[in-house]
């Protein structure tokens, strides 16, 4: 794999772009109003609480899932990397890091060898899957989503089952994949505290865009200092941001105030920067 590739979409070009998205199943509406757009080279985290509708959004604008209002543009040709939230593994089956690389596709054993070095894994390539870490198995998880260097590389909960310092491992990876790849990158979230610092916009989602805008580059709080380490308030970041709104049951959004018993959007989760 060459060390540095450029993407065959255009400069300038979006690789992929939403516009007023919305999914409405059984009378209600799943995602509403759901602008999203992701550029060769930039890195774009889709955060939100367990029922967002993150996993729509991105089913939906990939084309796995048909939207009843809005617009999805893709760039005419885009080839995709996925990463998926969970995978489905008969765990007593004998199965090497390397043949692991060939389930979903018939690859060179030079392209194997190459996905496998770009993730760190060379080392590995002849251990059982079984006995790999969470965090060598979601680097190996990696290497096959970018084994066909994609113009896009989709990561569903990439840090998943991984400590904190395998988490700044891999998001320092992720960095690093989309200078060497040129591809652009969607990464979507449930944590509402924590998103990588090489974002290049974060879209808090609650069934509808809430917010979106530029990461803070270091973490301030000393609460997340004491947590993470000075090393992860280096590489991650806190995201803040407001809300001005209130959701109904049936997915409706309304300004906040308008009815004294509606509930804003003011997730526990979500760290608040009242200036």
């Amino acid at each position: 794999m060459d060390s540095t590739v450029q993407s065959t979409v255009p400069s300038g070009q979006p690789l992929i772009a939403a516009r007023g998205v919305g999914v409405k199943r059984a009378q209600r509406w799943l995602i509403r109003n759901v602008d999203l757009t992701v550029h060769p080279g930039e890195i774009v985290t889709l955060i939100g609480p367990n029922g967002s509708g993150k996993s729509t959004t991105v089913r939906t604008i990939l084309g796995l899932i048909r939207h009843d209002v809005g617009t999805i543009e893709r760039a005419p040709g885009l080839t995709v990397g996925y990463v998926p939230q969970k995978l489905s593994i008969d765990w007593t089956m004998p199965l090497t890091a390397r043949r692991f690389m060939t389930l979903t596709g018939r690859h060179p054993v030079a392209a194997i060898d190459a996905a496998l070095d770009e993730v760190g894994l060379t080392a590995f390539s002849d251990r059982d899957v079984q006995v790999l870490s969470g965090g060598e198995f979601q680097r190996l998880l990696l290497a096959r989503a970018i084994i066909g260097q994609p113009d896009l590389l989709v990561l569903d909960e990439p840090v998943q089952g991984v400590d904190a310092t395998g988490e700044i491992a891999l998001y320092e990876l992720i960095a690093g994949l989309r200078h060497r790849l040129g591809c652009g990158v969607l990464l979507i979230s449930h944590d509402l505290h924590i998103v990588m610092a090489a974002t290049d916009t974060v879209i808090c989602l609650n069934g509808h865009v809430c917010c979106s805008g530029s990461p803070k580059a270091v973490a301030e709080s000393p609460e997340y200092r004491t947590l993470f380490g000075s090393r992860a308030a280096e590489a991650l970041a806190i995201y803040h941001h407001h809300h001005d709104h209130a959701h109904l049951p049936d997915g409706t959004v309304v300004k906040s105030g308008d009815a004294d018993d509606h509930v804003a959007c003011t997730h526990p989760e979500h760290h608040h920067d009242h200036g």
